[in-house]
Formats: structure tokens, sequence, C-alpha cells
């Protein structure tokens, strides 16, 4: 699952609404919005956003949020490191074949550490 996908989720069920009321009303299938919810598609597009937002009533920073979660929720992700030094393309491999198992706290240490070194850069 996406943080998009289970954003909407969350939103659904708290609305109340089946995947098949949410999916008709929004111009969708079931099954795209069951995807997107499992984290099984890409980042929906801007278009979709805006149905979905204005489905819940959601404005401004709420909209916006939400709108930062499909940024971050790409669940099939590319790293280009062509032109940076061989250690960056070893990161990025060895990242890619053992993300599925670290354990919660390490994905979180890692992202404060990622964080912390962006804002000092």
């Amino acid at each position: 699952m996406t943080p998009f996908g289970e954003a909407l989720r969350e939103l659904r069920k708290h609305k109340g609404v089946t995947q098949q009321q949410m999916a008709a009303a929004l111009g969708v299938s079931s099954a795209y919005l069951s995807a997107l919810e499992h984290g099984r598609r890409g980042r929906p597009s801007f278009d979709f956003l805006q149905r979905v937002a204005g489905y819940f009533h959601i404005i401004w920073d709420e909209a916006e949020a939400l709108f930062r979660l499909a940024e971050q929720s790409d669940p099939r992700v590319v790293i280009d490191t062509g032109g940076l030094p061989p250690a960056y393309t070893a990161f990025a491999n060895l990242l890619a074949r053992r993300i599925g198992s670290l354990e919660p706290s390490v994905i979180q240490e890692m992202t404060m550490l990622l964080e912390n070194a962006a804002n000092k850069g």
C-alpha cells in the first residue's frame, strides 16, 4: 500500500462508501480504485486528484497534503545515478534489493537521515 492509497481508503471509510460507490461517482472503475488503494497503480493524474478532493469536499491545506501524498506514492521508483560516483549506484541497487526486508524503525531512521541531509544542503 502507498501513502496515497492508505489516505484514500481512510477517506472512503470515513465517508462510509464502498469502492464501487466511490468509483461510480468519480467516473473510474472499482478495479482502478482498488489498485490505487493497494499500491498496484502508479501516481494518479491531477484530474483524478481534483475529482477526489471535490468528492470529499477537501479544500486548501488538506487537498495540498493529499496531492503531496500522491506525489510520494508511485510504487515503481526509478533512481538515476548516471554521472554520480560508483558508490551511489551501489547504494541505490542495495536499497532496491533489501528494502522489503528492512524493519520499520530502520526506514524511519533512514528517512530522518535523508531529510536532515537535504535540509543542510
